[in-house]
């Protein structure tokens, strides 16, 4: 059983996932704006992982005897300044949701609630690896900034990182 003040925090958490897949949706609007169709692939493919994360929460929750409680999502941004500068918000988006899932495994074992915190280690994990690919594609973008070939390359290497969603919705039409 949850705590109140676990139950919360996760709700909470389920709130932020839901939010990043809402940020990762804005970011491929703005890629698709650019033409810049591997750029918003790949974002539309991290919106997915991100809906995958709310997800687990969701189901943790009731599997725990908990109550899911959704809460109003915030409108991300729509605009940023450059491809840099997106990918620069979601380094620095993926930096805060590690350290909420940090907080998160650390109350969890201020509760006592071990069960909590071992669900907790795959997020723990995942969030090395979403900083980690995030911050290799900045890197490559600060590299290419002067130079269109470049990010023309990294557009096309990005799309290779389709979302699966549409293919899910189509097999129902063929």
């Amino acid at each position: 059983m949850l705590t109140e003040k676990m139950l919360k925090a996760l709700n909470e958490q389920l709130n932020r996932e839901m939010y990043s897949a809402y940020l990762y949706f804005a970011m491929a609007a703005y890629f698709d704006d650019l033409n810049f169709e591997g750029f918003s692939n790949w974002m539309k493919a991290q919106a997915e992982e991100e809906v995958g994360h709310a997800l687990r929460f969701y189901n943790y929750i009731y599997d725990r005897n908990g109550r899911v409680e959704l809460k109003e999502i915030p409108q991300p941004p729509k605009e940023w300044e450059s491809p840099i500068e997106a990918f620069k918000a979601a380094y620095e988006h993926e930096q805060f949701i590690s350290k909420c899932i940090n907080e998160l495994a650390a109350l969890a074992e201020e509760e006592k609630d071990y069960s909590t915190r071992s669900f907790l280690e795959w997020f723990i994990n995942e969030q090395v690896e979403e900083e980690a690919n995030v911050k290799k594609i900045l890197d490559k973008l600060r590299f290419a900034e002067n130079s269109p070939q470049i990010l023309f390359m990294l557009d096309r290497e990005l799309a290779s990182r389709g979302p699966k969603l549409p293919t899910l919705l189509m097999q129902g039409e063929e």
